[in-house]
C-alpha cells in the first residue's frame, strides 16, 4: 500500500463514478475497487442521473469525466458542492490548460487528474480532496517561453482587511465555513461575516465567483491552483 493510501482514516471510501463511456466506467470501477480502502457504488452513465443518484448512494466523493462536455459536467459539480457539501470531487480530464484547471477549482473540483493516471494517484487524491485539499496531477506543466496575456490585477475599491485576506486564503484552498473557523480560531458566524464581506468588496456573486476573480487575476506566475508548477519527481502537486 502507498504511503497516502496508508494514511487514510478508518473506515471505506464509497465513491461514485460518472463517465461517459462503456468501457472507461468498467476500468474506473476495477480501479477504485482494487484500492484499499474504497469502493464503487454506482456507475450513472448520464450527467441529469448523477444527483439522483448521489442522493441515494451517499458517496463519499464523486469522479467525474471532464472531456467535451465540460461545460456540462461543471455545472453537475456545481449543483453537486452546492447540494452535498461533504462530497468530494474529483475530475478526470484530457485538458493540460491553466485556464481549465482553474475552471474546475472554481466550480468545486478539488482533484484534476489527466485521463492516463494510476490508480494510486487516483486514490490519493480522492483522500486529498476528502481532506479539504486541493491535488494537480503533476503531468500539468507550464509550457517554458509560452507568452500569456497580463492578468488585470484584482484591486478592490475597498481593500480587504488583514482578517478577510487570511479568509480569503482560506477560500481559496476550498474550505468550509467550519473548518476556517478553526483554523483561523474565530466562530463560524465571524467567518459567514467574513465571506459576506469579501464578496461585496471583490464584487463576486458567490464563493466560487470569488475564487474565480481571484485565480484569474494572479495569472500563471503566481496562481494558487497548482496547475503552473514544474515538478521534477512524480507527485502529485497540492495546494
Amino acid at each position: 500500500m502507498s504511503a497516502p493510501l496508508a494514511s487514510a482514516t478508518r473506515g471505506v471510501t464509497r465513491v461514485l463514478l460518472l463517465a461517459d463511456a462503456p468501457v472507461l466506467r468498467r476500468g474506473l470501477v476495477s480501479m477504485i475497487n482494487e484500492t484499499a480502502g474504497m469502493q464503487s457504488v454506482g456507475t450513472p452513465g448520464e450527467l441529469r442521473r448523477a444527483l439522483t443518484l448521489v442522493e441515494t448512494a451517499r458517496p463519499d466523493a464523486v469522479v467525474v469525466e471532464m472531456g467535451a462536455g465540460r461545460a456540462a459536467t461543471l455545472n453537475v459539480v456545481r449543483d453537486l458542492r452546492r447540494r452535498f457539501p461533504r462530497v468530494a470531487v474529483v475530475a478526470l480530464a484530457t485538458s493540460e490548460d491553466p485556464a481549465v484547471v482553474n475552471e474546475a477549482v472554481a466550480a468545486g473540483v478539488r482533484g484534476y487528474l489527466m485521463l492516463n493516471t494510476s490508480p494510486t494517484l487516483l486514490g490519493w487524491a480522492i483522500l486529498a480532496a476528502r481532506a479539504g485539499r486541493t491535488v494537480v496531477d503533476p503531468q500539468i506543466r507550464r509550457v517554458e517561453g509560452a507568452t500569456a496575456p497580463v492578468a488585470k490585477p484584482l484591486t478592490p475599491e475597498v481593500p480587504l482587511t488583514r482578517r478577510e485576506q487570511d479568509v480569503l486564503d482560506e477560500l481559496l484552498q476550498g474550505q468550509s465555513n467550519r473548518q476556517i473557523g478553526r483554523n483561523l480560531f474565530i466562530s463560524e458566524d465571524t467567518v459567514k461575516s467574513h465571506v459576506k464581506a469579501i464578496l461585496r468588496k471583490l464584487g463576486a456573486r458567490d464563493r466560487a465567483h470569488a475564487v474565480s476573480l481571484v485565480l484569474s487575476s494572479r495569472g500563471s506566475a503566481s496562481c494558487t491552483c497548482g496547475a503552473h508548477a514544474v515538478t521534477a519527481a512524480p507527485a502529485p502537486v497540492e495546494v
